[in-house]
């Protein structure tokens, strides 16, 4: 009996993680500079102090607006039949608009103008929501159910080459205090940023033709809904199970946890470093998360499928757990300003952290069907958004009051909170099956 195999397009998951590329990059920049930009433009306008809280604010503010936007531009790319396809258009207008207004954050810093640093990050987050989703979407738009924790390994390999080229720019681009004479020439790292994003956009519209490639797979997508994780079946307009319902609901509360957990980190480890280690750039721990990230992808998508989804999950947030914890106690002891101990614990949250990003995103769109992807993506962003919105808050006034320390056992608390809700999460893996055609498998 002839056997018809679920096979991944490696060469097209590739190029589908160009969009990744340009999203990582470009949030990695912004989230060690603009705390940076904020907090020296807040001490020239309003004299020394401690400015976390007000900046936590601020960098929240941005992701408030994607609460909204998300879902919004989600649900509208599900809607959209466009000759260049449901999420094309909305990618090409969003990041043409995100890197040429993203040079404009370091123009205004340099000109001393906190308004106008202010205006252009809300301006950027505008643009970037506008394609984040649609861009996230096109993966599993087009690659079967089975495959996907694999098809995510490679988009997030891609994209994190997009977080290093980050990194690099920061190293090499030194951090100048306000009002130095050569401040100016932070446009330079921004403005090479929005280069790459125009390469990436023009090569992945000239090789991903999203209508064509719909219809390409058509048969494969179909095999792939009969073995989706789920209890229901996945039909156009169908209705979740209470068991769906009730591991969406646990799943999407694990996310936010674990988003206000690391987070916290990602939005002050450049201020950490500034205030607590005494050096000028921490960033190298960060290319060190990212590499090892990156290593841990490829395997890590194959260990998915191998334990399934769920418990690849526990161990990554058992790493994250470690590796918080770990840079916890090293903040009170007298090695708090030996960067090499924390690259050390930033490598196992490299691990943890791919562990987590390859199977949370492809069991959210478990549930979804092909008229509902951008809605379940929307899901998946709204409660990450929303602990990125909170958590800059909650961490800065936290540091202001209790030292810079809190900053990991804040971080750690939520990860562990993650991890208990995440455990009652019921895993459904089915069969084979078998039909018309013969036997029905997949091969990642």
């Amino acid at each position: 009996m002839e056997q018809t195999k679920l096979k991944l397009n490696y060469k097209r998951t590739f190029i589908l993680g160009i969009t990744f590329f340009t999203i990582l990059m470009l949030w990695q920049m912004y989230n060690y500079y603009c705390p940076l930009f904020l907090n020296d433009l807040l001490e020239a306008t309003y004299g020394k102090g401690d400015y976390n809280y007000i900046v936590g604010i601020i960098m929240a503010m941005d992701n408030v607006l994607a609460l909204f936007l998300l879902p919004f531009f989600g649900k509208l790319s599900d809607k959209t039949n466009s000759k260049l396809g449901k999420r094309t258009p909305f990618i090409l207008v969003g990041t043409i608009a995100s890197l040429l207004i993203f040079p404009f954050i370091p123009y205004f810093y340099a000109t001393n103008s906190l308004v106008g640093v202010i205006i252009t990050m809300g301006l950027i987050l505008v643009f970037m929501q506008m394609f984040r989703n649609p861009a996230v979407s096109l993966m599993p738009d087009v690659t079967p159910k089975p495959l996907r924790a694999t098809a995510n390994g490679i988009i997030n390999f891609v994209g994190y080459i997009g977080a290093i080229f980050a990194g690099a720019l920061q190293m090499i681009s030194i951090f100048t205090i306000k009002g130095a004479p050569n401040s100016m020439y932070l446009i330079i790292p921004f403005a090479f940023t929005s280069v790459l994003m125009i390469i990436s956009l023009v090569i992945l519209i000239l090789k991903i033709k999203e209508n064509k490639i719909a219809k390409e797979m058509k048969e494969e997508m179909e095999l792939g809904e009969k073995l989706a994780e789920t209890e229901a079946a996945t039909s156009e307009d169908h209705k979740l199970t209470k068991q769906d319902k009730t591991n969406l609901l646990l799943l999407i509360a694990s996310i936010f946890l674990w988003f206000m957990a690391f987070n916290a980190v990602e939005t002050f480890w450049s201020t950490y470093g500034k205030e607590v280690m005494d050096v000028e750039s921490n960033s190298i721990a960060t290319i060190v998360l990212t590499v090892v990230s990156m290593i841990t992808f490829i395997p890590g998508g194959k260990l998915a499928n191998k334990i399934g989804r769920k418990w690849s999950i526990v161990i990554g947030l058992a790493c994250m757990i470690i590796a918080l914890g770990g840079c916890y106690i090293i903040s009170l002891t007298s090695l708090k300003t030996i960067l090499p101990v924390y690259i050390a614990f930033f490598a196992i949250a490299g691990i943890g952290w791919a562990l987590i990003n390859l199977s949370s995103y492809p069991m959210v769109v478990e549930m979804s069907d092909s008229n509902s992807v951008g809605k379940y993506t929307g899901y998946y962003y709204t409660s990450s958004m929303l602990a990125q919105s909170i958590t800059p808050i909650c961490v800065g006034f936290l540091m202001d009051f209790l030292g810079y320390e809190s900053l990991f056992i804040y971080s750690t608390l939520f990860m562990v909170l993650a991890l208990i809700v995440f455990v009652f999460i019921k895993n459904v893996r089915k069969a084979p099956i078998e039909n018309k055609k013969g036997f029905e498998n997949f091969d990642n």
